[in-house]
């Protein structure tokens, strides 16, 4: 149930993204973050073996492989991902959605490489763990970043999630104008208590802030309903409710996998269930040298 769940959320996140360009759940302007992630995942792709194979876990935009591919043309790259709906594959990566890292379609010892950024972590690692000792070749390497429970990625987005629930939950904009609307074709009693949220969440929070992009959002439906009719308000309200839902949704399960990625021992020892061995453990920061995530690096003996 919960990896069915986790597949709608990540599916309508990246439906959302088609045409490319998401952050995933960096906020936009954390160009240093990338930065740092393209240099350790360049690094790693210079001990790759000339014309490999490589799979990357969870791939979402295929922004990994497209960062090792601009270095290493000769290599063959491959991602995969739970969501069905996917952006568009980089040039030069072959992606497939609707996968399971629990139950990869691939043949044994397929690839030289294996990477996850940000995805290995949400999977049942031991599971998963035991997947990619099957499809990689003996010497193989592995590459993982995984996310750090006290990093600033967290914490951006546990922010988020309290804004978000202040306006769906605490203020309840989009129940109250639903209620407020009721059966007739009259919008406006709904109007004050939208301009009124929108305001107050605009002097709490901030206008970068979900807590005031939804009410706003539902003020400028209501006004928009006068002309568009009660019908388009109801189904705008009902979009601007799943989307909120869904990033909650998507926080919460980000906060599930930094737990599981703090427990660097359990993924290790899984790891080494498999036959596979620990190379190098490693904390990434950016420039500012604030640490956001965690780096491994394993082998297949």
């Amino acid at each position: 149930m919960a990896q069915a769940s986790e597949q709608a959320a990540w599916n309508m996140f990246w439906e959302q993204n088609a045409r490319g360009g998401s952050s995933g759940c960096l906020p936009h302007s954390w160009q240093a973050i990338e930065q740092a992630q393209k240099k350790a995942w360049q690094a790693f792709a210079a001990q790759i073996p000339k014309n490999a194979k490589l799979l990357d876990l969870a791939t979402g935009d295929g922004r990994v492989p497209a960062w090792i591919g601009a270095d290493r043309a000769d290599l063959e790259c491959h991602g995969v991902d739970l969501a069905p709906s996917l952006p568009p594959a980089p040039p030069g990566v072959t992606v497939r959605g609707g996968v399971p890292m629990e139950e990869l379609p691939f043949e044994a010892a397929s690839f030289d490489a294996v990477t996850s950024q940000f995805g290995f972590e949400y999977g049942d690692t031991a599971r998963v763990a035991t997947e990619i000792a099957r499809v990689l070749k003996p010497g193989g390497g592995i590459g993982l970043m995984m996310h750090r429970g006290d990093g600033p990625i967290v914490a951006h987005n546990r922010t988020r999630r309290a804004q978000l629930e202040w306006a769906l939950e605490e203020k309840a904009i989009v129940a109250k104008t639903r209620q407020s609307i009721g059966t007739g074709s009259d919008l406006s009693p709904a109007l004050p208590y939208a301009t009124e949220t929108a305001q107050e969440g605009l002097e709490q929070f901030g206008e970068s802030s979900p807590a005031w992009e939804i009410p706003e959002a539902v003020r400028r439906t209501l006004l928009m309903g006068a002309r568009a009719g009660r019908q388009f308000v109801l189904d705008t309200l009902n979009a601007i409710e799943a989307q909120a839902g869904n990033e909650i949704g998507r926080i919460k399960a980000l906060i599930r996998a930094s737990a599981v990625a703090d427990d660097r021992q359990t993924i290790e020892d899984g790891f080494a269930s498999t036959g596979i061995e620990l190379v190098e453990s490693k904390t990434i920061e950016d420039e500012t040298g604030t640490a956001f995530a965690g780096f491994v690096v394993l082998t297949k003996g």
